[in-house]
């Protein structure tokens, strides 16, 4: 048996749920976006409560690591963070991509290869391959996207894209094996199967010197228009 706080951030969507045994016990979520810093500290507030009324001992604490939103990944792991090291407790880490692709894993026909992408500017995506196993066909990636991409693989199988980067690529990804979805956006909710695997092997990050994978630095704008 295994208790364990889920947090994900890494796109619009500021999740956060409460599993026992592969179970859900209690998610809590805010799709409008934008509002990281204010939902999630009262997202881990509703669960621990209820963590303290039913008597649940928790046992670990699992984050979404990225790549995504730099401001999303940094408040997600900083709470995650906070909770291993103040309930000592240990911390998982799971790749954005990863979470999405177990989202999709079994939407597919056999032999499909599973393309999560996570807008970033303009053209340009994070992505990973995957096959239904969740083995890394093509390693994670800022990838700029033309009539060209990814047609190495295309050629050979079917590629499923997905994500909140995926729906700018539609007109520019034309080859006859691509193949799109919509509305597939990570949650807390997706990740607990693949936290409790990582559980029952023990498979966790150094909670002090952990960092989320954002993939490229944050790059600061500066308004064109000043007020003074």
């Amino acid at each position: 048996m295994s208790a364990i706080i889920h947090i994900e951030t890494a796109t619009e969507i500021c999740s956060c749920a409460l599993s026992s045994d592969g179970n859900v016990l209690l998610n809590r979520e805010n799709r409008k976006g934008q509002s990281h810093a204010s939902s999630l500290g009262v997202f881990v507030e509703e669960i621990m409560q209820f963590v303290r009324n039913n008597g649940i001992k928790l046992d670990a604490v699992s984050v979404s690591s990225g790549p995504g939103s730099y401001t999303g990944l940094r408040i997600g792991v900083s709470e995650a963070k906070g909770l291993s090291y103040g309930l000592g407790i240990p911390l998982i880490a799971i790749p954005t991509h990863k979470i999405m692709a177990w989202m999709m894993k079994g939407e597919v026909e056999p032999g499909t290869l599973l393309c999560p992408m996570i807008d970033a500017r303009r053209m340009e995506v994070y992505a990973t391959v995957f096959n239904t196993d969740l083995d890394i066909v093509r390693p994670t990636s800022a990838d700029i996207i033309d009539r060209e991409s990814y047609v190495d693989l295309l050629e050979k199988q079917k590629i499923v894209f997905f994500g909140n980067g995926a729906e700018k690529c539609r007109d520019t990804i034309l080859h006859p094996n691509a193949l799109f979805v919509s509305n597939v956006k990570p949650g807390a909710s997706a990740m607990v199967a693949l936290a409790e695997n990582a559980f029952a092997i023990g498979d966790f990050v150094d909670t002090a010197y952990f960092e989320p994978f954002y993939l490229k630095e944050f790059v600061a704008t500066v308004p064109k228009n000043k007020v003074i």
